[in-house]
């Protein structure tokens, strides 16, 4: 079993790797307890080998790892990157490129919506995949020669996986559409919260502009102070005392120490001090400088059957193209289609709007119509209006 635990080892495993076109690429990491992921293995793979890092071995320094990851020349390929990213970008302040996610290529390639590097790895690879050791305490040590194995064999399997997609995308011409998607990936503001936009994660129904300016800031608060002693948001305050807090705009200790899970200690020390400054500072805030949620308006009366139609249009498109549905439109996105004149949705640009978005646009406009010919579901030409699609 290949495990790397030494800098110059890890260097030299770099310097092998970065002569491939591509390397492939796995993260185990611990979260529960802290705001920033703590990375337990790396895994990496090239064409003739499969090995996983141990970042937590003494003396490691991973400079080696992100100087592979930013070399543009190697294509690093990850299974719902994301969070693997995150990690990468975390650590050093840069993201790893050029990217692939081979969730999103699945999903481009007719593999079903957000299909999991299991199933991939079952209908690509034939592999069998032990997922006993999903939840494993990846932070122990030692790792078993199981956990060791479990964890190469995401990287080992991906590499087939990636090919076989890779040759459909090439053959389909589709390689663009996953590529568009890749440049959306590569957007560093996805991988980090600022505090003052925080309050944008936290679910309430007011849109009472008062209310939110107190929520802004008190949300700026809790993010800055998790992200600096590096614990979970709802350690430091949960959403609902954020939410009760921005609705009552306490100004005394004694109006504070009544919010619900909050406390006259709390309240009486540090923290409430500061809990109450972020208050003031979102009573002070301009009328017109105070935040806006704009809440889409009711959908018009009557639109509902029109969504439902486009519905099943996004369904047939999609089985036409073998693309995943969740790819192309939300049912958000079809409501705005139904309901806007100009509605500024992601199925309306790009390779999205040859697939479903133009014909979306006809169907609305009765410039075509659903029917069924030959027992099959057809997109039809009303009055003239063009070919059959």
């Amino acid at each position: 079993m290949d495990v790397i635990t030494t800098t110059d080892d890890l260097a030299a495993l770099c310097r092998r790797l970065a002569k491939a076109d591509y390397v492939t690429v796995d993260t185990e990491f611990m979260r529960e307890r802290t705001y920033w992921p703590i990375l337990c293995l790396v895994q990496l793979a090239g064409p003739g080998e499969a090995v996983a890092v141990d970042p937590m071995a003494e003396g490691m320094d991973l400079a080696p790892f992100f100087e592979l990851m930013f070399d543009e020349s190697v294509l690093k390929v990850f299974h719902a990157a994301r969070q693997d990213v995150e990690i990468v970008h975390h650590l050093s302040g840069k993201l790893p490129v050029p990217l692939f996610d081979t969730q999103v290529a699945a999903m481009v390639c007719g593999f079903g919506d957000s299909v999991s590097y299991e199933a991939l790895a079952t209908k690509i690879a034939r592999a069998k995949i032990d997922k006993s050791l999903r939840f494993t305490d990846w932070a122990h040590r030692p790792l078993s020669k199981r956990q060791l194995s479990y964890a190469i064999d995401d990287v080992r399997h991906l590499r087939v996986i990636y090919e076989r997609l890779a040759r459909q995308l090439e053959r389909t011409g589709r390689a663009a559409w996953v590529a568009e998607e890749m440049a959306a990936l590569a957007e560093p503001s996805l991988y980090f919260t600022r505090p003052e936009d925080a309050w944008r994660r936290i679910k309430t129904r007011s849109t009472d502009r008062r209310l939110l300016a107190i929520l802004r800031e008190v949300a700026a608060w809790r993010e800055a102070k998790a992200q600096a002693r590096d614990v979970p948001r709802n350690r430091v305050l949960r959403d609902e005392a954020l939410i009760e807090i921005a609705a009552r705009a306490p100004v005394s200790v004694e109006a504070l120490a009544t919010t619900r899970g909050l406390g006259r200690k709390l309240a009486e020390g540090a923290m409430g001090r500061e809990i109450l400054a972020a208050v003031e500072r979102g009573l002070v805030v301009p009328d017109e400088e105070c935040p806006r949620v704009e809440r889409p308006p009711p959908p018009p009366r009557g639109i509902g059957p029109v969504v439902e139609l486009l519905k099943v249009l996004l369904k047939l498109k999609c089985e036409k193209h073998d693309v995943a549905q969740r790819l192309i439109a939300t049912t958000a996105d079809l409501e705005r289609i139904a309901g806007e004149d100009a509605p500024e949705v992601a199925a309306l640009h790009g390779w999205r709007r040859k697939v479903f978005g133009e014909d979306a646009l006809a169907l609305k406009e009765g410039r075509v119509a659903l029917a069924i010919r030959g027992r099959k579901l057809r997109l039809v030409p009303v009055a003239g209006n063009g070919p059959e699609g």
